[in-house]
């Protein structure tokens, strides 16, 4: 149930390899089994922060159950991926985080609550 969705104005050369890598953290960070984590990738994307249009991320994760001490471990983790394979300056992202209540999250026909 873990998702993750990076939009950012820099292009992705190796996408297969940064949506595994993000999988992976995802999975490690809340404790959740990889298959129920999805990953989403939006590249290129027209983007401003702070007026400017140097490289940037905007990260959204949400998880059913996510708790403050997950979400400051998923901060670290996720920036200091996203500066490695995108060399974006880790004060040129922003992490949204939420905690989906089990019972408001689908799948397969039903709810995890």
């Amino acid at each position: 149930m873990p998702y993750i969705k990076l939009s950012t104005n820099v292009p992705i050369a190796d996408k297969p390899k940064l949506l595994r890598q993000l999988s992976q953290v995802a999975a490690k960070e809340t404790s959740k089994p990889e298959s129920y984590v999805m990953i989403e990738l939006s590249e290129s994307v027209s983007m401003l922060f702070g007026g400017k249009d140097s490289p940037l991320a905007y990260l959204e994760c949400k998880s059913i159950g996510l708790t403050e001490k997950q979400a400051k471990a998923l901060s670290a983790s996720l920036c200091t991926l996203i500066h490695e394979e995108l060399q974006i300056s880790t004060d040129r992202m922003y992490i949204e985080f939420s905690n989906a209540p089990a019972a408001f999250w689908g799948y397969n026909g039903s709810t995890f609550g």
